[in-house]
């Protein structure tokens, strides 16, 4: 035996040097791709800042996963206290989310995130804190959080072609000069001007229905980043009636470039209130910053009086602080460009302050919030009307309200309610969210149980799909 384990030591020996050769070569494998790692590391770090940060936020989650398995219970959404176990947070009492410690998004309303940041788009976790201030947001929320527009108080045009034939001319439009037809784009019916270029105007309620001397007008269009399309110049203008109705008080053009991405938006052709003339004026670094490529921009136009202001996905790209008030709009187009033409079009009566609303009637009827179509999602640009709210409750700290939720008759009557109660509710959470306290607010769906107007026509239909704050 001792011979044979003599014999066996050199072989003994052979393996366990393999294994020591072997151990050797992974460490130094593995030293190599840690150093390989942290270049590549600042490399992305130093090129791509938003692409790594978003990287390490989606691995800090990975890592963060199996720990809180571990731990057991769910996370409060609201305060971030970790190990609950009941149907309330015993820090803040928050109520249990739905799912097992999991969370939704405020920003993209992702659902089942369980990290710190969300899964979809890195936003981090609420917290509560004393200031109360808002989440993270997506970059498009937030320019609308701080813009000044607000949709006006009464809608008299609105139409988004969703109910007309694709091929067809639209039927709430009349046609200047060009030709143009009912297109879709990504799920979205617009105007399509069939030609090189064309004009088409609104038809009020009212043939003789003018712009009032307040209003809001608004409307999107599409920018395709695809090089081998042609130029585009999508042109408002605004017409008065002072001596002849077909005298131009002012133009908007935004001009739209897909070969090198560039833009510009110009206006001229102004005319004071004393009827001379006024000077023009551009604007393109502003414009490049709000602009969405493959995506429709939302642009809109606030006159007050004398002032003007154009605005961009939320953005202001220019003011003019005193003009003659225009009282007809035209919508044209000019270029060879693919997608031109126009769509969610809505033009409003100007805003009354909210207060003062609130004083005459105990209730504030507003048509600035906004949904996706059949969904309770808050679009974007409705942010500026909610923080009008926000800023009211603020400043009167005794105010409560009940959010109602009404539609117009579109659809059946049960789906309109769970629509209603679900939009209702959305606004409330908004607000919360902001930092109004939840007991100062409640939400009440009306479905389509009290119109105000007659829903047989858009114009009705309109009035009726509208959001009314009712004083507690």
């Amino acid at each position: 035996m001792m011979a044979a384990l003599a014999l066996m030591m050199p072989a003994h020996a052979q393996f366990f040097n393999r294994l020591v050769d072997k151990a050797r070569e992974s460490a130094e494998n593995a030293v190599e791709r840690k150093v390989e790692k942290t270049v590549e590391d600042g490399i992305d770090k130093a090129l791509d800042p938003e692409t790594y940060k978003q990287q390490q936020q989606e691995k800090q989650v990975q890592e963060e996963q199996p720990q809180q398995s571990k731990q057991g219970g769910w996370t409060c959404p609201k305060c971030g206290a970790k190990g609950q176990t009941g149907k309330f947070c015993t820090e803040c009492g928050a109520k249990k989310p739905e799912g097992d410690g999991t969370w939704t998004c405020p920003s993209c309303g992702h659902k089942g995130n369980t990290g710190k940041f969300c899964n979809e788009c890195g936003a981090k976790r609420p917290e509560a804190n004393a200031s109360g201030a808002a989440p993270a947001q997506r970059t498009e929320d937030a320019a609308y959080a701080k813009s000044d527009f607000v949709r006006g108080d009464e809608v008299f045009f609105e139409d988004d072609f969703a109910n007309e034939q694709l091929g067809e001319f639209p039927s709430k439009w009349d046609i200047n000069s060009g030709a143009a037809e009912v297109a879709s784009l990504n799920g979205q019916k617009y105007i399509l001007f069939t030609e090189y270029s064309g004009e088409v105007v609104p038809l009020m309620e009212k043939p003789e229905a003018w712009l009032p001397d307040q209003f809001t007008a608004e409307w999107d269009v599409y920018l395709s980043d695809d090089e081998s399309l042609d130029d585009a110049n999508w042109f408002v203008t605004l017409m008065s009636r002072q001596s002849n109705w077909n005298d131009i008080v002012g133009d908007i053009t935004l001009s739209w470039r897909p070969s090198d991405g560039d833009a510009n938006v110009m206006y001229g052709n102004i005319r004071k209130p004393d009827n001379k003339d006024g000077a023009g004026g551009s604007e393109r670094e502003l414009l490049l910053k709000s602009l969405k490529k493959n995506a429709w921009n939302h642009c809109a136009i606030s006159f007050n009086k004398r002032a003007l202001k154009f605005y961009v996905n939320g953005t202001r790209i220019f003011q003019i602080p005193n003009m003659m008030a225009p009282e007809k709009i035209l919508f044209q187009f000019n270029g060879a460009y693919k997608y031109r033409g126009y769509t969610n079009v809505v033009i409003a009566r100007g805003a009354v302050p909210l207060y003062n609303r609130l004083a005459s009637t105990g209730r504030i009827i507003t048509y600035g919030i906004t949904f996706d179509i059949g969904k309770a999602t808050i679009k974007p640009q409705s942010l500026p009307e909610i923080n009008r709210f926000y800023d009211l409750m603020k400043q009167n700290p005794d105010l409560k309200f009940e959010v109602q939720g009404h539609t117009d008759n579109t659809g059946t009557v049960a789906g309109n309610q769970k629509l209603s109660e679900q939009r209702a509710q959305a606004i409330v959470n908004k607000l919360v969210e902001l930092g109004i306290a939840a007991n100062r607010l409640s939400a009440k769906g009306m479905g389509q149980s009290a119109p105000l107007a007659d829903n047989s026509t858009d114009e009705g239909r309109a009035k009726n799909r509208r959001v009314e704050f009712v004083k507690k």
